[in-house]
């Protein structure tokens, strides 16, 4: 498989060739080191790898936890009351600010990438080479993961600039939106499908996930007719199908399984550098423990699996404290906290700094509850409802039927709740329905109706580039 297994070089690339320089959003082209600059001879796939290379970070262990997870109600900051994971309380408690550091973590190492994506581009362009199929796919690769962060930097910040253009000028968020989409639907066009790879391949973007992303992108849009024809155009591709046993596909062996649309590769022929500390962040902590305990399920998650009688997805998405695990390992029942993530377990590389899990960005479950969100919003009840219904018995729950639109409507959504929890999803969910202040009040957090959709622009950038606008009320 393609685990990214010249990971060690692959770093060595990252720092080298494309980190940024002190402004963010500026790849400084002294960094750009060019093939003849250096002794040996770069291909475009390195750089092209080192773009993936980049999403192994420890900000994707941590600060990636606060800013999804730990921010919504799905999750607790966890750990112990005295270990604040440096701002994780913050965001629990809704009083992040420009100054909260995983704010800034998330926005740096986006951009980062973005830069890193750019320069992948440029250099596969012009570079000497034959195979113009091979250029045309590296290309598509670094479109679609140029696009990914813009997706999440628009959805958190709204307006950012669009670093290829201007890098002091935030843009507005349809032209970003619009930049995002370019690149996807370049992508689609040269990407292959998932069963075109060969086995060292897998795990590189495909057609597939281009399409998917762009049904998600215009499900964020609300633009229900776009968002439902990519959709169908992913489901009758016929590369994908729902894994038989929901619990198998946050295991090794579910990994890149017949459902994987996009995940982060983690794991080499042996355990080399995946995501950093990914698995270490969200173990347990205290007696028995192999991690630091953050991001812990709330009890709000659980009730919301018990309304629904989803013993599945529960079971194989939280460790209870006390339980004895899939693969034998046993929890104390003196864990610091009562309940932790077990999408984020790692049976064999548990406490270790280098993970070795991959991250599940793109699901075919989650391309079909899109499908059915379209579709039910454009009034095809039984469109909406076949595709739900798919995902639901795969888990042995009954089969929606309510012909409602609004009652449909509701049922999708507690759907990717329960189907997606601790996917990195919830918050933009929340934010994108409407339903976050709500919801969040009611768990007692001070929700600020025009502050809270959009995260504050950093106070390091602002500092950097004083003509760019910070959000409203930060």
């Amino acid at each position: 498989m393609y685990k990214l297994k010249k990971i060690s070089f692959v770093l060595f690339l990252i720092l080298l060739f494309v980190g940024c320089s002190d402004d963010f959003l500026n790849v400084a082209s002294r960094e750009e080191i060019e093939a003849e600059d250096s002794s040996e001879n770069y291909t475009p796939d390195e750089f092209v790898i080192g773009v993936y290379g980049s999403f192994t970070d420890f900000t994707y262990a941590f600060s990636w936890l606060g800013v999804t997870e730990i921010i919504s109600d799905n999750a607790d900051k966890g750990s112990s009351p005295s270990d604040t994971g440096t701002d994780k309380h913050l965001l629990d408690n809704l009083e992040f600010s420009s100054t909260t550091p995983s704010i800034e973590s998330v926005w740096t190492k986006w951009y980062k990438t973005i830069g890193r994506a750019t320069y992948a581009i440029e250099y596969t362009e012009n570079f000497e080479m034959s195979d113009e199929q091979l250029r045309s796919r590296l290309i598509g690769e670094a479109k679609f993961l140029r696009a990914v962060c813009y997706f999440y930097l628009v959805r958190y910040f709204g307006d950012v600039p669009i670093q290829e253009q201007d890098l002091t000028q935030r843009a507005p968020q349809e032209e970003v939106y619009q930049y995002i989409i370019a690149d996807l639907e370049s992508a689609a066009e040269v990407l292959p499908e998932k069963g075109v790879y060969a086995e060292e391949d897998l795990g590189r973007a495909t057609r597939g996930a281009a399409l998917s992303i762009l049904s998600k992108v215009y499900l964020q849009r609300e633009n229900w007719q776009q968002a439902l024809d990519y959709a169908n155009q992913v489901i009758e591709s016929g590369q994908y199908s729902l894994a038989d046993n929901y619990e198998v596909i946050w295991r090794e062996e579910g990994e890149n399984g017949p459902g994987s649309i996009f995940e982060i590769q983690a794991r080499g022929e042996s355990t080399a550098h995946g995501i950093q500390q990914y698995s270490t962040t969200q173990g347990a902590r205290g007696p028995s423990g192999w991690g630091w305990g953050f991001n812990t399920p709330t009890q709000d998650l659980v009730d919301a699996y018990d309304s629904e009688g989803d013993e599945i997805r529960k079971d194989a998405t939280i460790i209870f404290a006390g339980e004895t695990l899939w693969d034998g390992r046993e929890v104390s029942p003196s864990i610091e906290n009562p309940r932790y993530n077990e999408k984020a377990y790692s049976s064999a590389n548990a406490g270790a700094g280098d993970g070795d899990k991959n991250m599940r960005i793109m699901r075919y479950a989650e391309v079909l509850l899109i499908k059915a969100e379209a579709a039910n919003e454009l009034g095809q009840t039984g469109e909406a409802q076949s595709a739900l219904n798919q995902v639901r018995d795969r888990v042995d729950l009954d089969r929606v039927t309510t012909g409602d639109q609004n009652e449909l409507r509701e049922a999708i959504w507690k759907e990717r709740r329960l189907e997606l929890a601790f996917e990195h999803d919830r918050w933009f969910d929340l934010l994108r329905t409407g339903q976050a202040a709500e919801v969040m009040q009611g768990h007692g957090k001070n929700f600020v109706e025009g502050k809270h959709e959009l995260f504050p622009i950093p106070e390091e950038q602002l500092r950097k580039t004083p003509q760019m606008e910070q959000n409203p009320n930060y």
